[in-house]
């Protein structure tokens, strides 16, 4: 069964999808906005950053973020000279990492239902004299809810199952590194496939049943006729 490095591993591993998750929402959600609305010329560009992790190796982006965390790289420059030390093998190293990882599960979701939405809400309320953060507010946000529902779960998932960026940045420490992923890969190590099935059946059972929540909550919407806009 799940030893106690087990349960300190899940622990930590929900602790750190949830803190990801809540910091997406508030930061990916005013992004997606712009992004759905912008006509930048910097639209292409950030689309292509938030993007990137998609199909970027996390190996890659895990090396690139220990060098830019590092003691000489810009942020860990930054983050010695206020005193709070180095980011990597750290908690607030990972949920950084984390942060840049997931991105694009929670913005892409909510920016597709932003768009889906049209202008039309919002040329009607600013004709009644409704500010921009009325706008976004009342109608906006009310509406993308289903998108943001799916990035929250996307996201929380995404971060659950990291391991590639996890381990170039946190490394293996227990009690503030060590994940549900790292763990797992200690017990093949270790030869230990019993432990190893126990925490990789939890897995796939999470896995399998985000997904499923997902594909039912879509099936049903789409039974009842729901949709963004008229």
């Amino acid at each position: 069964m799940l030893s106690e490095s087990d349960l300190a591993a899940i622990w930590l591993t929900l602790k750190l999808a949830a803190t990801v998750t809540l910091l997406l929402l508030i930061l990916g959600t005013p992004l997606a906005h712009w992004l759905a609305n912008t006509r930048s010329r910097w639209r292409g560009p950030v689309s292509a950053l938030v993007t990137l992790p998609l199909i970027l190796p996390p190996t890659v982006l895990g090396f690139y973020l220990l060098i830019f965390m590092g003691p000489g790289g810009p942020m860990g420059k930054l983050t010695e000279s206020v005193g709070l030390g180095t980011l990597p093998f750290t908690f607030p190293g990972l949920v950084f990492a984390s942060l840049l990882y997931s991105l694009p599960f929670v913005v892409q979701p909510i920016q597709n239902a932003i768009e889906a939405q049209g202008r039309r809400h919002a040329e009607v309320a600013a004709t009644l004299r409704a500010g921009p953060w009325d706008r976004f507010w009342h109608i906006t946000l009310p509406l993308a809810k289903p998108g943001i529902v799916t990035a929250a779960v996307l996201g929380f998932a995404h971060t659950v199952g990291e391991f590639g960026v996890i381990l170039m940045i946190g490394g293996n420490i227990p009690g503030e590194t060590r994940v549900v992923s790292v763990q797992i890969y200690d017990h093949v190590e270790a030869l230990e496939y019993t432990q190893a099935h126990w925490l990789s059946a939890a897995m796939l059972i999470f896995s399998f049943s985000v997904l499923l929540a997902l594909y039912t909550l879509q099936r049903r919407r789409a039974a009842s006729g729901w949709r963004y806009g008229p």
